[in-house]
């Protein structure tokens, strides 16, 4: 499943253990987890790819850049409007994954920067890993 996202001029990816992907369109710089704001995904999509597979792929794309995340797939993701990557092993209805190999400050440097910017648009695929 491929989705976009949007940039935020209060966007700072620096995280230690956890990153996130939003619908809402605003944001402050409490929310240092965010990495995309405005998010277009399809939370009955996730739904079918957490109860079918056991781990996943993050792929975003930003210019001409990329990174990779993988996670553990939580099966009871419900979240309507965030979808949460973690580190650690705590579910909620908002995380899609745990024991991800990478939090928010573990991406890219130059997909954030970007994403400072609140015309930047980025892509983000998640694919299911069997």
């Amino acid at each position: 499943m491929i989705f976009s996202i949007s940039g935020h001029e209060n966007l700072l990816g620096t995280h230690r253990n956890t990153l996130e992907f939003t619908r809402h369109g605003h944001l402050t710089r409490k929310g240092d987890c965010i990495v995309g704001v405005s998010a277009d995904y399809s939370v009955d999509e996730l739904k079918k790819l957490a109860k079918k597979y056991s781990r996943m792929k993050i792929t975003i794309t930003a210019g001409g850049l990329k990174d990779t995340v993988t996670a553990a797939l939580n099966k009871d993701f419900s979240h309507p409007d965030e979808i949460v990557v973690r580190k650690t092993d705590f579910i909620s209805a908002r995380t899609l994954g745990i024991k991800a190999d990478k939090a928010a400050i573990g991406l890219n440097r130059g997909i954030i920067e970007m994403l400072k910017n609140p015309g930047a648009r980025a892509s983000v695929e998640i694919a299911g890993i069997e």
